[in-house]
């Protein structure tokens, strides 16, 4: 539970920071933080040559695509979250705003399955499953990177 909430909110944060600083410095920022990323998971998963150029393809696609999902239709929550509206809120339009928040949900884990069901084909189920662990550790990593920063 707490990954699910962990990683949207380091996304925010991270780019967040990074629009502050400009958009070139983000586009620098956001090539070396895959960067990282790339050699983390590769690292952690073991892949061999053959593996990593299928993986590689089917995981940015996936990256990607949930990128494009969140920014789309989490940009609209996020407007009505801080815009003040939601104390004003009627009953009817929370119940829309929650049925929209979990076809997203939704859509998002259809992603994942996706995801899942493609690298079956490619890497063992073990992997797909260090997958997983090096995601949450790259993340967590990063999280104390943050406040370590934050806090100096």
């Amino acid at each position: 539970m707490k990954t699910k909430i962990l990683i949207p909110v380091l996304c925010l944060l991270f780019s967040s920071a990074l629009f502050a600083q400009g958009g070139r410095l983000l586009k620098e920022k956001k090539e070396e933080l895959k960067s990282v990323k790339v050699a983390f998971i590769t690292d952690a998963l073991d892949l061999t040559t053959a593996e990593a150029q299928k993986f590689w393809p089917v995981y940015n696609k996936f990256e990607d695509d949930q990128f494009a999902l969140r920014q789309q239709k989490m940009e609209a929550y996020k407007d009505r979250m801080n815009d003040g509206s939601l104390e004003t809120m009627t009953e009817k339009e929370a119940v829309t705003m929650l049925g929209q928040m979990e076809e997203t949900e939704a859509d998002l884990y259809q992603l994942k399955k996706k995801l899942i069901a493609d690298l079956k084909t490619i890497i063992p189920a073990k992997k797909i499953i260090l997958l997983k662990k090096a995601e949450e550790d790259f993340n967590r990593k990063l999280l104390q990177q943050y406040r370590k920063k934050r806090d100096k």
